[in-house]
């Protein structure tokens, strides 16, 4: 089983930290799971408008195929004006959405204010709902009080929460990919 953390932003870092966190929980009390990182800021990534993914630059393409290939994922976006990044609604437009079906979906944000939690559930859930994935219910969000001034989270509360999302969206992927037993 392969975790994706996907950094759904080209500026700021507070969403590839905690997203992080996240994936390092996993890590430390899942080592079976396979966990990869994509920052949306290490890519070229152009512009959805539709056309065949084959023609997109060498970045795009191997974006799709890391995003396609994952088995499940935790996605980080930072909150912009009340809404989540124009580059990570492009990575949702770039891959085709039967390759987020019946995928487990965990979602952190981070912001400047503790307004813009609910982003989470108004934008990222439906999201996740036309595209058919299953999503955790808890989220992290972490606003600037949450981090010290090393940029560090340090929050324990939101500590916490990235601990129980951790263990959520891997135990909603095992018990997804369980082998099913019949009864008669």
């Amino acid at each position: 089983m392969k975790l994706l953390g996907i950094s759904g932003t080209i500026i700021g870092a507070k969403p590839r930290i905690v997203v992080e966190k996240v994936l390092d929980k996993v890590k430390k009390n899942h080592p079976e799971i396979e966990v990869e990182l994509l920052d949306l800021r290490d890519y070229d990534v152009q512009f959805c408008d539709g056309r065949n993914p084959s023609t997109y630059n060498e970045d795009t393409k191997k974006v799709i195929d890391i995003v396609s290939s994952a088995d499940f994922y935790i996605i980080g976006t930072p909150i912009f004006n009340g809404s989540i990044t124009g580059p990570l609604k492009n990575l949702f437009d770039l891959i085709n959405p039967k390759d987020f079906r019946n995928k487990v979906m965990g979602f952190i944000a981070t912001g400047g204010t503790y307004q813009h939690y609910l982003v989470i559930e108004n934008q990222l859930k439906p999201i996740a709902g036309f595209l058919r994935a299953f999503v955790a219910p808890g989220f992290v969000y972490a606003n600037n009080d949450h981090f010290n001034q090393k940029n560090e989270l340090v929050d324990q509360e939101v500590l916490q929460r990235v601990s129980a999302l951790a263990e959520e969206v891997v135990f909603m992927q095992k018990a997804l990919k369980a082998p099913k037993s019949v009864t008669v």
